[in-house]
């Protein structure tokens, strides 16, 4: 993909983003978010993640992830007794609220705002490197990224991704036939994204434009591995980890995957 073409998908992302901040701090949740951050053993972490996470000895070791947003999940790696040392982001919008939720967990968290393919040469290595659900899907160059992220490990380090699984990428949950495929897997297409970018279900209106890509499972693995990464774990899963509009997918007889976990490390 030619350079002049990805900054321009990410600079379009980082504007979308930023224009949908403001909805993740308003309302109940977001004020119950700020209390229960201040509370001991904060986490949002669902079971499965906190039981991958508490499975790898990470005990003490450093954390960074990338595409942070709030850092709600960077800060809840303190509950494992992981140090969350970095945040990385391109949307200023929530690295405030990020700031505003480390400071009420009592943390000093650095948070970086940059785009992810253009990090400053002192951003460090660390023994953790998280991904949890939607980044990749922003991402227009996938084995760029998992280069960038190898360059984040220190030698050992290990690479978690909780994610949506591309699989339910094919699917539109608001259509009238949402259990027909609507999207074609191997479409590499950038796909427009025009509505206010949340995670309650609600329609908020128009937004800026962002571009939205599906990644299937097989690249992602690929280019992890071409990255440098020996893959340890890679677990499919019948949840969902998406808005709730995809629960309607979930606990069939027939059941299709909705999310993953995969693990590697750096040699």
């Amino acid at each position: 993909m030619a350079s002049n073409t990805k900054k321009n998908i990410t600079a379009a992302n980082r504007a979308a983003w930023n224009a949908s901040a403001h909805l993740h701090a308003e309302g109940d949740h977001w004020e119950q978010l700020l209390e229960r951050a201040a509370c001991p053993g904060f986490s949002v972490l669902d079971q499965t993640l906190t039981a991958i996470l508490g499975g790898l000895d990470l005990t003490g070791k450093s954390a960074v992830q990338i595409g942070c947003n709030n850092a709600r999940e960077l800060i809840s790696l303190a509950s494992l007794g992981i140090r969350p040392e970095l945040g990385i982001d391109q949307a200023s919008g929530f690295l405030v609220q990020a700031k505003r939720l480390a400071d009420a967990a009592g943390l000093d968290v650095r948070l970086l705002e940059a785009d992810v393919y253009d990090l400053p040469p002192d951003v460090g290595q660390f023994d953790l490197a998280l991904i949890t659900i939607g980044v990749l899907n922003w991402m227009p160059d996938l084995p760029e990224f998992f280069r960038v992220t190898s360059g984040l490990l220190l030698s050992g380090g290990r690479l978690v991704i909780y994610e949506t699984h591309p699989f339910l990428e094919v699917f539109d949950p608001v259509s009238t036939t949402p259990f027909e495929p609507a999207f074609s897997y191997f479409d590499r297409r950038p796909q427009e994204v025009t509505q206010a970018i949340t995670y309650d279900g609600k329609n908020h209106g128009e937004g800026e434009m962002g571009f939205w890509f599906i990644h299937p499972l097989g690249e992602i693995v690929t280019a992890c591995v071409q990255a440098g990464l020996g893959i340890n774990v890679l677990r499919e899963y019948g949840h969902t980890v998406r808005e709730p509009d995809y629960d309607l997918y979930e606990g069939r007889s027939a059941q299709i995957p909705m999310s993953y976990c995969l693990v590697a490390q750096k040699a």
